[in-house]
């Protein structure tokens, strides 16, 4: 296939819009099962009843690992926020909307969030062996029903058309605790700005009844696993300060 320019980039994977369907190429040095892995969350997702990309194959294209899926006409609410950053609140509300139809769902065959989180911490570099100790030993500490989380909810992960909303990137899905995936949300806001970041903890804590601090007390374990993703130096440098000023990095 020849493809011209991809519609999204990402860390792992390029977007192509191909004959009304979407193809997500991805990068050479991830592991064989990649593609395989996304999908079947996608899936699971899919057949839970969520508004979810259909999956249509997944196979190699030019030699590269490729899910092939359907095209969802429309725009992001994140492109929709930045025409429109008046009606942020709505944009917000509205997502929060469907994070929490997806946080009502209990999931068991999907990996426990708690392992992904083990094993993201483990593989950082830029922290001691001390402070892995008392993140691990906090993680250890949670109690929580398992409950579907997505692990990358954020506006421009939500796709609106005809009034409907859909929600793409299923990769870091997880079972896990909801707490753990707002705070994640919540971390990801506040790289792009304060402001939205407290306007969607504030709001999300008014619809559920949970309380911020039950949240942000995730912030240092889901800062120090996004240490094992391809951020900028800069992103990166912020998450490590989040980490320290929890658990400050033993200097003796």
């Amino acid at each position: 296939m020849n493809f011209i320019k991809p519609i999204a980039t990402g860390n792992t994977a390029e977007i192509f819009l191909c004959e009304n369907t979407i193809i997500k190429l991805f990068k050479d040095y991830l592991p064989e099962t990649e593609s395989s892995y996304e999908a079947t969350k996608q899936k699971i997702a899919y057949e839970l009843g969520l508004p979810v990309p259909k999956i249509l194959d997944v196979m190699k294209v030019n030699g590269k690992q490729a899910i092939i899926m359907e095209y969802i006409r429309g725009k992001t609410l994140g492109e929709q926020f930045l025409e429109n950053r008046d009606q942020g609140k709505y944009f917000i509300e509205l997502s929060i909307d469907m994070q929490r139809r997806i946080h009502c769902l209990k999931v068991e065959n999907l990996e426990p969030m708690a392992s992904k989180l083990r094993r993201q911490i483990e593989s950082v570099h830029r922290l001691d062996e001390r402070q892995k100790f008392m993140l691990l030993q906090k993680l250890d500490s949670f109690s929580f029903e398992n409950r579907l989380c997505h692990g990358d909810f954020h506006l421009f992960n939500l796709v609106e058309s005809d009034d409907n909303v859909t929600v793409l990137d299923w990769v870091d899905a997880s079972s896990g605790d909801i707490r753990a995936d707002v705070c994640r949300s919540y971390l990801l806001y506040k790289q792009f700005s304060e402001d939205l970041a407290e306007m969607y903890i504030s709001i999300y804590c008014e619809k559920s009844g949970l309380a911020k601090d039950e949240i942000v007390e995730w912030e240092p374990i889901l800062a120090a696993a996004r240490l094992a993703e391809r951020v900028e130096s800069e992103v990166e440098n912020q998450l490590v300060n989040s980490v320290n000023h929890y658990y400050p990095l033993n200097k003796s």
